[in-house]
């Protein structure tokens, strides 16, 4: 079954045949190949002919000879529709040297539509961004949300055992072929995974020490929702025998970033108005890889359901932070262009005790953007004090 990830189409539609290099990244798996077709399935729709549309994968070896950019750039010459819009897609362009070239050429070209997607942020950086900059927008695209979940698993019902199945399935989109298939499951999720350090990490920032890197990737997805630094990381893992420098770990977390396996949210003083230069946070991808990595045995229910609200705050096109208000910490504080809104997670708030707890930071901010309160709790909403109560569930799915 196919998942149609309306958002994320809806957002290519709104960009087509605007002259913007549209720039599609994320994690491996996610499904930006799937997207690029269901997109061109929808250009035919609208009378796109199939000579219009050229689409190359560079991880598909018919395209191996292509990964030289000259090589390229004549193949796509060559190919593009006189007098007629003709809408390229590139897939995975970061296995192609000097790939900017090309898609700075492409862009000056008349009646060129041009899509590109990439597995790591590193595309982007520095010199690349560079000599795109101010021609391109970016989509970033993450795995299934729950609402899409639950929309490939048949519809709304059970959401309970549903919100298990989320995590403990992984939320990338092929998973779903494999429910109830365990053994299958775990064997595609550490083929991503290794195929993510491996390939993306070890060989492309030339990294030798593979069992400390994944030692590193262990303890961040070990520590999801706490408060971390490179300092902090290299203290805990030297201590416990794995002695590692702050440089090191800087260097790691960045690959680690840049591959999307793994997202940091900055700190941010909300009296203040300012982002804070340290103590940062840092969610993951998937809770099924972390399940897969570390087994559900210790998992902190509570952080899970953090990370999970996070990764669909990203989803929805916000920047996301975790706010500071005195000694006291808001969760996340989510901006965008609407404007700012405050979040605190919890399990479950109801004792009396908790709930205060989770009420304090947020009473705290003397703004009037929205403040919500998400817990697991299947009550009926409620207000304290302007301050929204909600399932978390329900928000996932936009109730």
């Amino acid at each position: 079954m196919v998942i149609q990830r309306t958002e994320y189409l809806k957002k290519l539609i709104a960009f087509k045949d605007k002259q913007l290099i549209k720039v599609v990244t994320g994690i491996r798996r996610c499904g930006k190949s799937t997207l690029l077709e269901i997109y061109q399935n929808w250009l035919r729709t609208q009378g796109v002919s199939d000579r219009q549309i050229l689409c190359i994968n560079f991880e598909d070896l018919d395209f191996e000879e292509l990964t030289d950019y000259k090589k390229l750039y004549t193949y796509i010459k060559s190919n593009l529709v006189k007098d007629e819009m003709t809408y390229i897609f590139l897939d995975e362009i970061q296995h192609v040297g000097n790939f900017p070239k090309v898609v700075d050429s492409l862009y000056i070209q008349k009646n060129v539509d041009l899509y590109i997607t990439g597995s790591n942020a590193y595309m982007l950086s520095s010199e690349i961004a560079t000599l795109i900059s101010g021609r391109y927008v970016q989509i970033e695209m993450l795995p299934l949300s729950f609402k899409e979940y639950l929309e490939g698993t048949g519809g709304m019902d059970d959401r309970g055992i549903k919100y298990m199945e989320y995590l403990e399935n992984s939320s990338f989109p092929y998973a779903l072929e494999l429910r109830g298939q365990p053994a299958q499951l775990r064997d595609y999720l550490e083929g991503i995974y290794n195929t993510i350090v491996v390939k993306d990490i070890v060989s492309r920032k030339k990294i030798t020490d593979t069992a400390m890197l994944k030692s590193l990737l262990r303890f961040v997805f070990d520590n999801i929702g706490n408060v971390l630094s490179a300092k902090k990381i290299a203290d805990t893992m030297s201590a416990e025998g794995r002695k590692i420098d702050v440089k090191t770990v800087d260097k790691y977390l960045e690959a680690l970033s840049e591959s999307y396996i793994i997202y940091q949210a900055k700190r941010y003083n909300i009296k203040g108005r300012q982002y804070l230069k340290s103590l940062e946070k840092y969610y993951i991808v998937d809770v099924g890889m972390r399940y897969m990595l570390l087994g559900k045995e210790n998992a902190d229910a509570g952080r899970v359901l953090e990370n999970v609200v996070y990764l669909e705050l990203l989803r929805r096109g916000c920047d996301v932070y975790v706010g500071k208000v005195d000694d006291w910490e808001v969760d996340f504080v989510a901006q965008d262009e609407r404007g700012t809104a405050y979040y605190q997670v919890a399990l479950t708030v109801r004792e009396e005790k908790t709930l205060e707890r989770e009420l304090r930071p947020l009473r705290m901010i003397r703004d009037h953007y929205p403040k919500y309160l998400l817990t697991m709790d299947d009550d009926p909403e409620a207000q304290y004090d302007g301050i929204r109560r909600i399932n978390a569930r329900d928000w996932l799915l936009g109730e």
